[in-house]
C-alpha cells in the first residue's frame, strides 16, 4: 500500500526541544514535464495495487489509458520528458518506459523490415533447381496434403489421432501475428467469440517511417479472424487445421483454436499486448499457448548491461517482471505455456553477443556482451514455459535452431532448408514445414494473383492451392523456424489434454504441470550426433553456427528430453500422469 503523502511528510518533520513551530519539510523539486504526448509502459511494484500505481500515474501527470490488473501492468500517456522519473520515484511503482523503445528513430527512407528472415529463407538463397520426390511420401493423415507434411509423420499424428484426434472443449491459444479464421481448414475449429486482438496497427512510427503499413479496417483495429502477416495463421495450421477433407490436418485436428494477437502486421511483439494476451488465456479458460516470437525490442532483457542507457536498463528490467508475472497468473489458471527457443543458433546457457537490439525504431542496435546470469529472452527463457528447439527431416538440428541444456525441454519439426547437403534434397522447399497461408497475404507477397493462381514465383517457393467440395478456395506456404516448431508441441500438448483432461476448477482442463510431465515423459529419445560438434561450413554457414551437443541420450543440448510425439503421449502417457 502506499502511505498517504500528508502522513509520510508530517513523520519526515524534525521535532527539536525549546524551539517553536516545526522545521519545514525538505521538498526535492520534482523534473518538469515537458514535448508531445508519448505512450508509457508503467508496472506497479509487487505488493502495492494496480490502483496505487494508476493513481501514481496521475499524480506524475499522466493519464491512465488503460490496466492489467492481474500484473499491474498500465498503459498511460503523458509528455515525453520528465514523467518517468516522476512516476519512477513513487513507491508503488516497479518502474517505468516509454511503450515503445527507448531511442529516436534516425531519418530514413523504406519500410521497416520484419527482424527474423529465417523463416523465409528460401526467398532469399537460389533453390537447387532438382526436387526429387521425398522418402517415404504416403500420406501421412486424412487431407490431400498431408503427405507433404513430413512434420505430422515425424509426430506421428496420423496415428495419434486414431487414438484421439482432439476433444473441441480444448482450447488452444495462438499468441502470434493473428489467425485468419476464414481460411478453409481453420474456419471449422475457429472460436471467433473467444478471440481477441490486443493491437492496434502503426501505420507509420513518429519519424514516418512505414511499420504496417495503412490501416485496413476503420479504427486501425483489425478483426479477431484477420492475418496481414501470415506467421500466425501458419502456426494454427500446424497446430489444428482441421481434417477436413481439404488441404492439410494439424497435428491435433478436433482442439479449438483462438487467436490471442500480440503481434504487428510487421512482425512486432511489444510488452502490454504480450502481457495482455497471455493473461486472458488464463481468464478464458484457455489450455494451450503457442508462443513464437520474443518481446520487442530487446532480443536479450538485461539488467544492467554497460552498453545500454539506464533508461534502456530500466525498461528491460520491467519487461522480465511483468512477463513473468503474466507467465505466473495464466499457469495459476491452468494454461500450458509452450515457447519456441529461438532462431540465432546460440546455445542460451552461453549466449552470443548481440548486435541486433533495439530493434525498433530501426537504427538504434548497438552491440552488447551478453550476461547469461543477468541477460533473458522473454518469454522463452520465463517462468513454467516448456521451450522447443528445431529439427530438420533428417531430424538433423536445424542450422539456425537455439540449442543447450539450460533451457531446452523437447524439439520438434521446424524445417531445415539446408538440410540433405549433397543431395537432390538440399535446399528442397519441401524440406521446410507447410502450412495455412492467408490469401491477403500471398497475393501482397506476390505469390497469388488478383484472380486466385499461384504466379512463377509462387511455383518456385512451393506455394500450394486447395479447393474444396463447397468451392472454397486455401492455400498454403513452406516456412521454417522454432517458430514452426513450438506448434507442433502445441499440438501435442493439447492431444494430452483432450486424452487425460478432467476437471479444472470449474471446467474441462488440466494441470499444466502434468501436461508437460506426459509431454516430456513420451518424447521420442534422440542422442547427441556424432562426433557432437557440428559445422554448418558445407550448408554455407560460419563459424558462428557451429554447435556442440553436451547430455545424455535422455536430455541433452539439441533435442532436450527428445522429439515430441503425439501417439505414445496419447498411448501410454497414462504413466506419467
Amino acid at each position: 500500500m502506499r502511505k498517504p503523502r500528508l502522513l509520510a511528510a508530517a513523520l519526515a518533520v524534525p521535532l527539536i526541544a525549546g524551539v517553536v513551530g516545526v522545521t519545514a519539510p525538505v521538498v526535492t523539486a520534482q523534473p518538469a514535464l515537458s514535448g508531445p504526448a508519448t505512450e508509457f509502459t508503467v508496472l506497479a511494484e509487487a505488493g502495492s495495487s494496480t490502483a496505487d500505481a494508476a493513481q501514481a500515474v496521475r499524480d506524475a501527470g499522466g493519464t491512465v489509458v488503460r490496466t492489467n490488473p492481474a500484473t499491474g501492468l498500465i498503459t498511460a500517456t503523458a509528455p515525453a520528458n520528465g514523467f518517468t522519473e516522476r512516476v519512477s520515484a513513487d513507491p508503488a511503482v516497479y518502474g517505468a518506459a516509454e511503450a515503445r523503445p527507448i531511442g529516436e528513430a534516425p531519418k530514413q527512407d523504406g519500410s521497416v523490415t520484419p527482424h527474423d528472415a529465417v523463416e523465409k529463407e528460401n526467398q532469399h538463397v537460389k533453390p537447387t533447381t532438382t526436387r526429387a520426390k521425398r522418402p517415404g511420401s504416403k500420406p501421412a493423415g486424412t487431407d490431400p496434403l498431408d503427405d507433404k507434411l513430413w512434420g505430422l509423420k515425424s509426430v506421428r499424428s496420423d496415428l495419434a489421432r486414431t487414438v484421439q484426434p482432439g476433444d473441441e472443449r480444448v482450447k488452444v491459444g495462438v499468441i502470434d501475428t493473428g489467425v485468419d479464421g476464414t481460411h478453409p481448414d481453420l474456419a471449422p475449429n475457429f472460436d471467433r467469440k473467444t478471440s481477441r486482438n490486443f493491437v492496434r496497427d502503426i501505420p507509420a512510427d513518429p519519424n514516418g517511417n512505414e511499420v504496417d503499413g495503412p490501416c485496413e479496417f476503420r479504427g486501425c483495429v483489425d478483426p479477431v479472424d484477420h492475418d496481414d502477416n501470415g506467421h500466425g495463421t501458419h502456426v494454427a495450421g500446424t497446430i489444428a487445421a482441421a481434417a477436413n477433407g481439404t488441404g492439410i490436418s494439424g497435428v491435433a485436428p478436433g482442439v479449438t483454436l483462438v487467436n490471442l494477437r500480440a503481434g504487428q502486421d510487421a512482425g512486432y511483439f511489444f510488452l502490454q499486448p504480450v502481457v495482455d494476451a497471455i493473461t486472458y488465456a488464463g481468464d478464458a479458460g484457455i489450455d494451450v499457448i503457442n508462443m513464437s516470437f520474443y518481446v520487442d525490442p530487446w532480443l536479450y532483457n538485461c539488467a544492467a548491461n554497460p552498453a545500454d542507457s539506464p533508461e534502456q536498463q530500466a525498461a528491460q528490467r520491467m519487461t522480465v517482471e511483468a512477463v513473468n508475472r503474466a507467465l505466473k497468473y495464466a499457469h495459476r489458471k491452468g494454461v500450458t505455456q509452450v515457447v519456441a527457443l529461438g532462431n540465432q543458433h546460440t546455445d542460451l546457457g552461453a549466449p552470443q553477443p548481440d548486435a541486433s537490439s533495439p530493434n525498433y525504431p530501426a537504427g538504434n542496435e548497438h552491440e552488447r556482451d551478453i550476461d547469461n546470469a543477468s541477460c533473458l529472452s522473454m518469454p522463452t527463457e520465463g517462468a513454467h514455459t516448456i521451450s522447443v528447439s528445431s529439427f530438420g527431416p533428417s531430424q538433423a538440428k536445424a542450422d539456425y535452431s537455439n540449442y543447450g541444456t539450460e533451457q531446452i525441454s523437447v524439439s520438434a519439426p521446424g524445417g531445415y532448408y539446408r538440410d540433405y547437403f549433397g543431395t537432390d534434397w538440399f535446399r528442397a522447399n519441401e524440406n521446410m514445414i507447410l502450412s495455412a497461408y492467408p490469401r491477403n497475404v500471398a497475393v501482397a507477397e506476390g505469390n497469388v494473383d488478383a484472380e486466385g493462381n499461384i504466379t512463377p514465383q509462387g511455383v518456385e517457393l512451393g506455394v500450394q492451392k486447395a479447393t474444396a467440395a463447397d468451392g472454397t478456395v486455401g492455400y498454403y506456404q513452406y516456412l521454417q523456424g522454432t517458430s514452426m516448431a513450438a506448434p507442433h508441441a502445441s499440438g501435442v500438448a493439447a492431444l494430452i489434454v483432450s486424452e487425460y483432461g478432467r476437471g479444472w476448477g470449474n471446467r474441462f482442463g488440466m494441470d499444466p504441470d502434468t501436461v508437460e510431465r506426459v509431454l516430456l515423459g513420451t518424447a521420442a529419445e534422440i542422442a547427441c550426433p556424432v562426433p557432437n560438434t557440428v559445422d554448418y561450413l558445407d550448408e554455407g554457414r560460419d563459424e558462428s553456427f557451429t554447435a556442440t551437443c553436451t547430455g545424455t541420450p535422455e536430455f541433452n543440448g539439441f533435442y532436450g528430453h527428445g522429439a515430441v510425439d503425439a501417439y505414445a503421449a496419447v498411448q501410454h502417457g497414462a504413466r506419467h500422469l
